[in-house]
């Protein structure tokens, strides 16, 4: 079933912005007495059904809140390097939120290639991928951050920083089930010594995600969706 996005869900009826309309009513060819679901993106999800398929503003009548959608008990927020190929990137943004994920940090780092992003783009990306995938909540996509500005923010729950490195206890083995979670994900080669350095005077804790070396993208969905499985 497709999922419509509006941002205050409330009452018996709810019209549509003009966006979503449009591909409702001339794109999909809904038409009157069709269900369709519709979410705020802050954790409710409605099922409803549509009066008038106006293509200007769609109105729909509520119908019930099924509860299948309800967020993932954990919390799991990743800071990420974009790679240079964007595409790798934007791959990795979609497939992370199909998974389940809350927060997502383009991260700056010294290594970086890439030290621009098109934020217009990667939220739109974000919210096809959130929607396709039945999400209730969608999660928040913070602005290109600085290494340094990561580090010495405030964060709640368990921190990590996945390194190249094989001697390294595993994700598996340190992350505790339930939990808030930060996981870093460096570029290409890596973070420098002195950015590891930082990470563990600031309370992160170095993970190894596999004897494999893992391209970026590959290592922040394998930290991902490792997290995901321990809490199913």
């Amino acid at each position: 079933m497709q999922v419509y996005f509006a941002a205050e869900i409330y009452g018996d009826t709810i019209t549509l912005d003009r966006e979503e309309s449009h591909h409702l009513v001339h794109v999909l060819r809904h038409r009157s007495g069709d269900e369709i679901l519709i979410t705020n993106g802050k954790g409710i999800m409605a099922l409803a059904e549509i009066s008038i398929p106006d293509a200007k503003g769609c109105v729909v009548k509520i119908l019930s809140y099924p509860d299948r959608y309800k967020k993932h008990l954990y919390h799991l927020h990743m800071a990420v390097a974009p790679t240079k190929n964007i595409d790798r990137f934007e791959w990795f943004l979609e497939k992370a939120i199909e998974i389940g994920i809350d927060e997502i940090t383009p991260l700056i780092t010294r290594r970086s290639e890439r030290k621009v992003v098109n934020a217009e783009r990667l939220n739109k990306l974000l919210l096809a991928a959130a929607k396709q995938s039945l999400k209730a909540s969608f999660p928040i996509l913070h602005p290109l951050t600085s290494y340094a500005d990561i580090i010495s923010s405030k964060i709640e729950g368990q921190k990590f920083i996945a390194l190249c490195e094989e001697d390294l206890p595993s994700l598996k083995s340190t992350y505790s089930q339930g939990s808030a979670a930060i996981i870093l994900i460096g570029p290409e080669g890596d973070f420098e010594e002195e950015e590891v350095k930082l990470a563990f005077a600031a309370g992160f804790k170095g993970i190894s995600l596999g004897k494999s070396r893992l391209r970026t993208e590959t290592a922040a969905l394998v930290a991902c969706q490792s997290v995901a499985f321990m809490n199913q």
